[in-house]
């Protein structure tokens, strides 16, 4: 069966292709530079295809002969949508590594259509976010009268520069959490507390990670937050710029971070990968305060994406699945946090 590496030049998609290759696969490398598809796809030794996403037919009719695409060229705010419908089109399985509750939204949104073209779409199928909607599913496996979930994660590891730009895209929206059922727009830093990731007490605060979207949906839990560490210097920066934020959704100043992100590399290289797992942390409470609390040591979030994506590509591919809308836990299950544990 054929499958796709859509994006494989980036910095994200190149790392899922050479984790194909040690596995032995041999997906379609595309993307929109030719020059640079064709080089890469040389040197691993992989059929390749280039074109853009400007157009869904265009999309659809390189995918017709495709069973499955990995979506990887962000920001996925832009490129989903076009991919999504050319996949729909074409009853091409899709699943991406976005990390963007509006991605996560609008995939939910095709589910019927999903269902109709006997497709399955799945966003999300790396760091954002197995290994944290993967504790949302034990949670409440162990808790399902649950009513509010809190996760988070702990890692030294830099951000490619795609995680940074899209970082950066949504900062005049502030922060994200989910509220009885919905998903409420708040404030930078908008709460902040002391947790035990896993590497002793810190202070942390809220960010708009995508589970904020997901685990509603694999757990139907209705109060969500997302935290990760932060100095109380950061905490104070970020809580100042909520008085500033709106100005950078279309202002020189976001354009000047944009610059500066560009320039810096493309993300850690292997040595910083491999010695900077992330510790994944997860707490569910019930309506009678009852608290339950899981821990996990997992990869580095890119070496877990590039070995998340091609799990899932090719567990869709080789089992008879139901056609719709899932997230990685509703796929695989729980368990598939299991294969990326670090001892």
């Amino acid at each position: 069966m054929k499958w796709m590496i859509y994006g494989a030049t980036g910095y994200t998609g190149e790392l899922i292709v050479h984790h194909a290759k040690r596995m032995g696969y041999r997906p379609i490398l595309a993307g929109r530079n030719k020059a640079k598809i064709e080089v890469l796809a040389n040197r691993v030794d992989m059929p390749w295809r280039a074109f853009g996403l400007d157009d869904v037919d265009t999309i659809a009719s390189q995918l017709e002969d495709v069973d499955l695409v990995v979506h990887c060229a962000g920001p996925f705010e832009d490129t989903a949508a076009p991919m999504l419908q050319a996949c729909l089109r074409a009853k091409t399985h899709y699943l991406d590594i976005t990390g963007e509750i509006s991605v996560f939204e609008l995939a939910h949104s095709l589910r019927k259509e999903a269902d109709a073209a006997g497709i399955i779409i799945c966003p999300g199928v790396g760091f954002d976010v197995i290994p944290t909607d993967c504790i949302a599913a034990r949670l409440n496996a162990q808790m399902p009268n649950a009513t509010h979930l809190t996760l988070g994660f702990d890692s030294s590891s830099r951000m490619s520069r795609g995680t940074a730009l899209t970082g950066i895209r949504r900062l005049h929206l502030g922060g994200a959490v989910r509220e009885n059922g919905d998903i409420k727009n708040v404030p930078l830093a908008f709460k902040t507390r002391r947790i035990n990731f896993g590497d002793g007490e810190k202070l942390a605060m809220t960010i708009p990670w995508g589970d904020v979207a997901t685990a509603f949906y694999s757990t139907g839990i209705p109060n969500i937050e997302v935290y990760v560490p932060a100095s109380p210097n950061l905490v104070k920066r970020m809580q100042r710029m909520n008085w500033v934020r709106f100005a950078f959704k279309f202002s020189a100043l976001r354009r000047q971070l944009e610059k500066k992100v560009s320039n810096a590399p493309a993300g850690p290289e292997q040595k910083e990968r491999a010695a900077n797992y992330t510790w994944v942390w997860g707490e569910a409470r019930n309506a009678a305060g009852d608290v339950i609390t899981i821990r996990q040591k997992v990869l580095n979030g890119y070496e877990l994406t590039s070995r998340g994506a091609v799990e899932l590509a090719i567990y869709i591919l080789r089992n008879q699945l139901s056609p719709g809308y899932y997230t990685p836990s509703r796929l695989y299950g729980a368990k598939l946090i299991d294969r990326f544990l670090v001892d």
